[in-house]
């Protein structure tokens, strides 16, 4: 290996390019990881959509990873070389916040900052090789494939929404949204224990659904409120998650939800900005919970990597078959962003 990385960047909105930098150092507290595989979220191809300007060029993502470890710092102990690992980038690891465990509170990382070459994001997943804190990795269970090692962020973050949302077991969830993180959610709460229902549209998202041996509802063919009120004899469910960002999935749910003590998750964000009709009083009448949740803490990806590690979790079916090098990083956004694809992955290592 010499002293250069390659990796992938967004450069404008609809390019791609795989450029070269300077690999740092490996410190006392860091790990050199050999990066095998990094997936393609919805923050990723959003932006190489142009719906995300807001957050800057040159890109240098990527935030779902794994690769394995191939030299440790002098002060590093719990990890070895030969470990595959999966990668949290998630704040700056000093401050209170981020000392306490609230990584997602963390005061001190700025999303706006560059890199010192210049680079927003910093976190360059899409390199052949990085330099990661040895407290950002966890170790990944050898035998998972290195492109579902990658979703130990994308679940951790479903993990802080099951934690804000306080799942019981028996309870009944309707996952409104059957694409990566809809099916993650899914599966994480019937890891829980609860009876989950998952509501989609499309027919590729419906028939992966029911494969993972779901109650689906194809709201294309019906009315899906109506369809929740007659699975639940018309009681209504304890708790919706809206995985999809749209306006008519937020009304949705207030309309699914139990008439009192319904709580809603709105999981996900979306461009352009989608609305949630309610009236107040409703809130406060019926004691309706309306709960974001954004990002992860250090306890949310030691569940995640507990999840997937064991399988309590399987994210086989949420990986497209056709995967992409790092050469052809142009062609995997151009995949990733069409609809109704699950987590596109980049291979580092070919």
């Amino acid at each position: 290996m010499g002293k250069k990385m390659r990796f992938g960047c967004l450069v404008k909105d609809h390019v791609a390019e795989v450029r070269e930098r300077d690999l740092p150092e490996v410190g006392p507290e860091e790990v050199l990881v050999k990066r095998l595989a990094n997936n393609i979220c919805t923050t990723d191809y959003q932006q190489w959509m142009g719906l995300r300007e807001h957050q800057g060029y040159p890109m240098a993502g990527g935030h779902e990873g794994s690769g394995i470890v191939e030299a440790v710092g002098s002060n590093v102990t719990t990890i070895k070389v030969g470990d595959l690992v999966g990668v949290m980038d998630y704040g700056c690891g000093k401050c209170e916040d981020c000392r306490s465990g609230n990584q997602s509170l963390c005061t001190k990382k700025d999303p706006k900052a560059t890199t010192a070459d210049g680079y927003y994001g910093g976190m360059f997943g899409f390199g052949d090789y990085n330099v990661s804190p040895a407290d950002r990795l966890f170790v990944m269970n050898p035998k998972l494939d290195p492109s579902e090692a990658g979703f130990l962020e994308p679940l951790a973050t479903v993990c802080k929404g099951m934690e804000k949302l306080r799942i019981q077991p028996m309870e009944t969830v309707v996952v409104i949204g059957a694409g990566t993180m809809g099916l993650l959610n899914a599966q994480a709460a019937k890891a829980k224990g609860a009876r989950v229902i998952v509501s989609e549209l499309m027919e590729k998202k419906l028939e992966t659904a029911k494969a993972m041996g779901f109650e689906v509802i194809d709201g294309g063919k019906c009315d899906a409120v109506q369809a929740v009120k007659d699975l639940t004899d018309g009681v209504g469910v304890d708790c919706v998650i809206v995985a999809v960002g749209a306006t008519v999935a937020n009304d949705q749910a207030l309309q699914m939800i139990k008439k009192t003590d319904g709580r809603i998750l709105l999981f996900a964000a979306g461009y352009p900005v989608p609305e949630i009709h309610v009236d107040s009083n409703v809130l406060h009448y019926r004691r309706i919970e309306l709960i974001g949740t954004f990002g992860a803490d250090f306890c949310n990806f030691a569940e995640s990597a507990k999840m997937l590690n064991t399988g309590a979790v399987d994210v086989s079916k949420l990986v497209e078959p056709k995967k992409f090098t790092l050469d052809q990083i142009q062609d995997a956004f151009a995949a990733a962003s069409e609809p109704g694809m699950y987590r596109v992955s980049v291979l580092l290592d070919k």
